[in-house]
């Protein structure tokens, strides 16, 4: 009796299918181009040839790239750096036109977590990279449909809902970000009011400003309160007078410029005091 063909796949085509859509959809390490593969958008970690860079350098050269860099493609045929931008500054320097990688497809929200959690533990961060970091994270935690429980700018907070079409959606606040990472609610809050600072009095809190001046973290945070003249009529005083101003000066500082009557003048007293 002749076999009646009702137009379905073989089990041999089925089995060959799936085997291929599961071979395409596996993560692979691969060998790509350099020159293919730009930084992070606002990448907030500064890459310096620095003591730790060096020792990169020299573990690279000794025993090769031992963890693949993370990437994701873009529409244009590149790819964005997600994790691995020390690595790439090290092979540059090495000469190395290539790099292995692990090719990734992230939306922004997703890119942007994996790229602060995959830095966020390392021992050398400067404190306005931190800053930066916490805020990106939560924000891409906002647009995921998260609450964020923390407010920068000490005004109410509206919470983001979820939509209809955001299936299995939870809670996540900057509380547990705070576990996560070990760091409080408020020192995340303190940290991200660095972000506030004009880059001159970043650099001096971050201890890497060319005048090899260093503004301590919690007067830092209460000149974040200041405006952006303010901010840089300080900056030149503190230059000019090679001095910063204490805990209790900034405390001061801020407090004036709330009431809008924080001058140059006075800025330029006290240090010179």
């Amino acid at each position: 009796m002749p076999k009646l063909d009702l137009g379905l796949p073989s089990y041999d085509s089925l089995f060959s299918t799936e085997e291929e859509r599961q071979e395409a959809n596996s993560e692979k390490v691969m060998t790509i181009s350099i020159d293919k593969i730009t930084d992070f958008k606002e990448h907030p970690f500064h890459v310096t040839m620095d003591e730790d860079m060096a020792k990169l350098i020299d573990s690279i050269k000794e025993n090769d790239m031992l963890m693949p860099a993370l990437v994701r493609p873009k529409k244009d045929g590149t790819y964005e750096m997600i994790s691995g931008h020390r690595r790439k500054f090290a092979l540059s320097q090495l000469g190395r036109k290539e790099m292995n990688v692990i090719i990734r497809d992230l939306d922004d929200d997703q890119a942007t977590i994996l790229m602060v959690d995959s830095n966020i533990q390392r021992e050398n961060i400067f404190p306005s990279e931190r800053g930066y970091a916490y805020k990106m994270r939560l924000e891409a935690m906002k647009h995921q449909g998260k609450k964020v429980d923390i407010n920068v700018d000490d005004v109410p907070v509206e919470y983001d809902k979820p939509t209809s079409n955001q299936v299995g959606w939870k809670s996540e606040s900057a509380a547990k970000l705070g576990e996560q990472i070990g760091v409080s609610m408020n020192q995340i809050r303190r940290f991200i009011r660095l972000t506030y600072l004009i880059e001159p009095l970043q650099e001096m809190v971050d201890g890497r400003h060319e005048n090899e001046i260093k503004i301590a973290f919690n007067p830092a945070v209460e000149l974040s309160y200041l405006t952006e003249s303010e901010q840089y009529d300080l900056a030149n005083a503190i230059v000019e007078n090679q001095r910063t101003p204490s805990l209790a000066q900034c405390q001061e500082f801020k407090r004036l410029s709330h009431d809008g009557e924080l001058t140059t003048e006075f800025i330029k007293d006290t240090l010179s005091e």
